[in-house]
């Protein structure tokens, strides 16, 4: 940890804050001007000077002011930030939308991706759970046509994922009994991770007397589903905010931005990189190990369930971040996402 004197701690949390709200960079008279700091101009021009020769702080082209670095920034976070307490206004923000009729883990996290960039004003990204640990709960074949089967599965966490197989026609609607019968008795009660896709289908073929040809496909099917609920997904919110930050008006950065938005992969990256560790976590420009990611700052908060991190939610935009409020507002919703998670499991948490 970096250690500076009292003198330097207050001029380098001045300049970061002021850089924050103006995007201007600060001189040693904006300074001393609208900050109590007890020093004169030359004084503080001095310290500046240290600072940046400590890589604190950085002199844009030929400005006589300066703006913080990256390692400016960390310490900043660190160690100089005033902790921020978020409003009643955006407390009842939180809680009315992740309260108002969600019956299911991936509304909850998309629902919390759009209230946090709603309070935040930057750009919101999360990740749904990896949900193999999710319990079956319904598994269903509907005949749609002659056909057709739409094969449905439900788990506990309140996920539905189908899959439409075909079958081909003239199939006795026994032989699908049969099947569906089979998969709810072995499948209802178990763990998405505990199912032998191979294992049930050998079973099965030794059950059918008739319409055997229809076991692959259905079991395709169930396996569609399975894989759905399985994998992650991203909700993105907010793409358009960056625009109210001057720095995204060169339009090479701001397509940038929206390269990285258009990767599902590196947007997957840098969430699951958050998953690991401390439960709020903050990377600034050339912390983030993605070389996308070096002109931005990324903020995740982790949320877990029966106390198992599986997911997490995060905010990205300019390094000169509300560093304050994004933290608050992220810390206070993956509290909230983690106890909508228990209610909306229920006893099903504790069964499994």
């Amino acid at each position: 940890m970096l250690l500076l004197d009292d003198r330097k701690r207050k001029i380098l949390k001045a300049i970061v804050d002021d850089y924050i709200n103006t995007a201007e960079p600060v001189g040693s008279r904006s300074v001393a001007r609208r900050h109590e700091i007890g020093l004169s101009s030359a004084t503080i021009r001095n310290e500046m000077a240290d600072l940046e020769e400590m890589g604190l702080l950085e002199q844009p082209h030929t400005s006589a002011g300066r703006v913080p670095s990256d390692k400016g920034y960390r310490v900043y976070v660190d160690q100089l930030m005033t902790k921020r307490q978020l409003t009643a206004d955006e407390i009842d923000c939180i809680e009315d939308s992740l309260k108002a009729r969600i019956n299911e883990i991936e509304q909850l996290i998309k629902q919390a991706s759009a209230v946090i960039s709603e309070i935040t004003k930057y750009t919101s990204l999360a990740i749904t759970p990896q949900m193999n640990r999710s319990v079956i709960k319904t598994i269903k074949f509907i005949l749609v046509e002659d056909d057709k089967v739409l094969v449905v599965i439900v788990t506990n966490a309140g996920i539905a994922k189908n899959s439409m197989v075909k079958i081909g026609t003239g199939v006795s609607l026994d032989s699908l009994i049969v099947i569906a019968n089979f998969l709810s008795d072995k499948l209802t009660g178990i763990t998405l991770e505990m199912v032998d896709i191979e294992s049930l289908k050998y079973e099965v073929e030794r059950i059918m007397t008739r319409d055997r040809h229809i076991i692959e496909p259905i079991f395709s099917g169930v396996e569609d589903c399975i894989n759905q609920i399985a994998s992650a997904e991203v909700f993105l919110d907010g793409t358009a905010n960056i625009f109210n930050f001057p720095e995204f008006q060169d339009m090479m950065r701001a397509k940038k931005f929206f390269s990285i938005l258009n990767a599902k992969d590196i947007l997957s990256a840098m969430l699951f990189s958050g998953i690991r560790g401390e439960d709020i976590k903050v990377r600034i420009g050339i912390e983030n190990e993605i070389d996308e990611l070096k002109d931005f700052t990324l903020i995740t908060a982790t949320y877990s369930l029966d106390s198992e991190i599986i997911g997490s939610i995060g905010v990205i935009g300019p390094r000169r971040m509300h560093y304050p409020k994004v933290i608050a507002s992220l810390n206070h919703i993956r509290k909230v996402i983690n106890r909508e998670i228990s209610n909306l499991l229920g006893d099903d948490v504790e069964g499994q």
